[in-house]
């Protein structure tokens, strides 16, 4: 398993050793091990877990924008951002998730990787956490994975992020799709869109993009909104009636 997944660090061009592979190694048993306890993940197989969840984390290193201050916003099992951290320990790194029995995972998983340094577990939800002064506008690159669709994804990331700084997005295929119902919505929260940028995930045919919006402009005190979003007005009606 460590060869393996040391020629995908060395596809994916992250600058890793065999420590990082060590640690990446011992996360996938931590993993196995609670997910008889918790849901996790669906994926338990070796090398499926390899690729799909720690491979697929690091293309976000590909941008060059993950540094600084990060939060990675509905991390689950710790993906990107517990990967993210295990292959660029310089960076600060925020989980935010909203059972705290995910985030005991979490942080027992980190201590035993050793790379509990520099990571702050929070407990919360979004559209409450990105409200707290300590956390809204406060972070250089913003993550998430698997957790929503883009116009949902950017009322809850977008706030936390600082004027200058990225929201990375980790999508599918209907990335495209996704976005072109966004547009307007991302630049309502603050945004603007630059790149939309396809990943190759080492040992797979996966067809993964990355969403890459800069935040150019301060979000409107309103968002994020509390409740489901589905049933409330799309983000910008909701502003137009402030």
């Amino acid at each position: 398993m460590k060869e393996f997944i040391l020629n995908g660090l060395s596809e994916l061009k992250v600058a890793a050793d065999e420590d990082t592979a060590q640690a990446l190694i011992k996360y996938y048993e931590i993993l196995l091990d609670w997910n008889n306890r918790i849901n996790l993940t669906r994926i338990t197989e070796p090398q499926e877990v390899v690729t799909k969840h720690f491979f697929d984390s690091l293309t976000p290193l590909q941008t060059g924008l993950v540094r600084g201050k990060v939060i990675d916003v509905g991390t689950g099992a710790g993906f990107p951002g517990l990967v993210l951290k295990c292959a660029a320990p310089q960076i600060n790194m925020t989980l935010l998730d909203s059972l705290n029995k995910r985030v005991n995972f979490l942080k027992f998983a980190a201590d035993q990787m050793g790379i509990s340094s520099g990571i702050r577990f929070i407990h919360a939800r979004a559209e409450d956490a990105a409200h707290e002064d300590k956390h809204r506008q406060q972070y250089d690159t913003a993550v998430s994975r698997a957790v929503a669709n883009m116009r949902t994804l950017s009322e809850w990331c977008l706030p936390f992020i600082k004027v200058g700084g990225h929201f990375l997005a980790l999508k599918g295929p209907l990335a495209d799709d996704e976005l072109s119902d966004a547009k307007e919505a991302i630049r309502v929260l603050g945004g603007k869109v630059e790149d939309v940028c396809g990943v190759s995930i080492p040992y797979t045919e996966l067809d993964h993009k990355i969403v890459i919006i800069k935040k150019v402009r301060h979000t409107p005190p309103i968002f994020p909104r509390k409740g489901k979003l589905s049933t409330l007005p799309p983000v910008e009606k909701a502003i137009k009636r402030k």
